[in-house]
């Protein structure tokens, strides 16, 4: 027997302009404030090491050395709309640098200037010369974090815009899901309450029930724009699904539960266990005569808390090129909705071989903090 382990992975939500940055500005300039402060501090101290060891302290000379570097952290500023131009204009690396090295030299004898002025000794060349290569390395090195932080948001968006893309496709997917519920379905089911009618009036009641049961649950879980269930509402949604299968049916389809009473109120994406049953009433009851059992087992991990939930069925199966060349939307559509929402913690194993039935499985992590349906 072959079996596809395929671990659901991919986490990626977006097209959506008020969705959260990486950094928010605010945060960003208060770090870059508290790190000019910190270092200004640290300067200042260290400038008079010397005094500080003899057991003296020069609060004036403190004062000048922190103040003198304020320029260079406002000219510093400038640098973040700078880089800003540079991503709208789409400007190449080559032309970006070209740019910043002549405006670090700018940078760097505008930041210099109020603290030469304020001497008016002579002083070596190397005086000059060392400070003025130090504010070139400043602004390079703050220019380069300004790129970092805008090419992380634009990554960041960019993985908004395929979540968000993702999520439409998934919607789509979804809402065909939905409306699959199905025409034969519906026809066949129709149907056979119509013919049931005849012959026993309060079943047929009952199917109707039923049926108008099904179409809610499914109506529910789209206007209440919250696609996420209980277990035990899945679980009810399916067995009413079952119940009018078998209508048509009949002795053909022999249904056997196997459920973990614990496991009822774990939540998970609606319409997530019902293609998975309807798969196998497609693929192993519908085009056969013979009489079939399908097995739908939940547990949930004591450990981890994960909800497993198999079906299996004793149809004809699959080989393993069939099931990956097939176009069929549900289990296709479930995969990518674990795999949105869940990420590598969900998975989903398909188990078949011909001759040797079918069965799939689903992994879904638990979740906390949230309210369902």
């Amino acid at each position: 027997m072959t079996s596809l382990l395929r671990p659901i992975g991919g986490d990626t939500r977006g097209m959506n302009t008020n969705a959260p940055t990486l950094i928010r500005p605010g945060l960003m300039w208060r770090l870059y404030i508290a790190a000019w402060t910190t270092y200004g501090i640290f300067i200042s101290f260290a400038d008079q090491l010397d005094l500080v060891v003899e057991g003296r302290f020069d609060a004036g000379r403190w004062l000048l050395t922190f103040v003198s570097l304020l320029p260079s952290a406002l000219l510093l500023a400038l640098a973040w709309p700078l880089t800003g131009f540079f991503e709208r204009r789409a400007y190449r690396l080559t032309s970006i640098i070209a740019i910043h090295i002549p405006t670090a030299f700018v940078f760097s004898v505008v930041s210099q200037t109020p603290f030469w002025l304020s001497f008016h000794t002579t002083r070596p060349i190397s005086w000059y010369v060392w400070p003025l290569l130090y504010h070139v390395m400043t602004y390079l090195l703050g220019a380069g974090v300004f790129h970092l932080i805008r090419a992380s948001e634009a990554a960041h968006r960019q993985a908004l815009v395929v979540k968000d893309a993702q999520n439409l496709v998934i919607a789509s997917e979804l809402s065909a899901l939905r409306n699959k519920l199905n025409p034969h379905f519906l026809f066949n089911t129709l149907h056979s309450i119509i013919a049931l009618t005849q012959r026993n009036p309060a079943a047929a009641e009952t199917a109707l029930f039923q049926f108008s049961d099904m179409l809610r649950y499914v109506l529910d879980t789209e206007r209440s724009g919250s696609d996420r269930v209980t277990l035990d509402a899945e679980l009810d949604f399916v067995r009413d699904y079952l119940e009018l299968e078998q209508l048509r049916l009949g002795e053909r389809l022999q249904v056997e539960w196997d459920l973990d009473e614990d496991a009822g109120d774990h939540p998970l994406p609606a319409l997530s266990l019902q293609p998975l049953v309807e798969n196998s009433i497609k693929h192993a009851f519908n085009p056969h005569s013979r009489p079939g059992i399908l097995q739908i087992r939940t547990r949930r991990d004591p450990a981890s808390g994960a909800l497993t939930m198999t079906v299996r069925d004793t149809g004809p199966g699959a080989n393993p090129a069939a099931i990956a060349a097939s176009s069929g939307l549900g289990l296709r559509t479930i995969e990518r909705r674990l795999q949105l929402d869940y990420g590598s913690r969900a998975a989903m194993r398909v188990k078949s071989a011909p001759g040797a039935g079918f069965s799939v499985s689903v992994t879904i992590p638990a979740v906390r903090e949230e309210s369902y349906a």
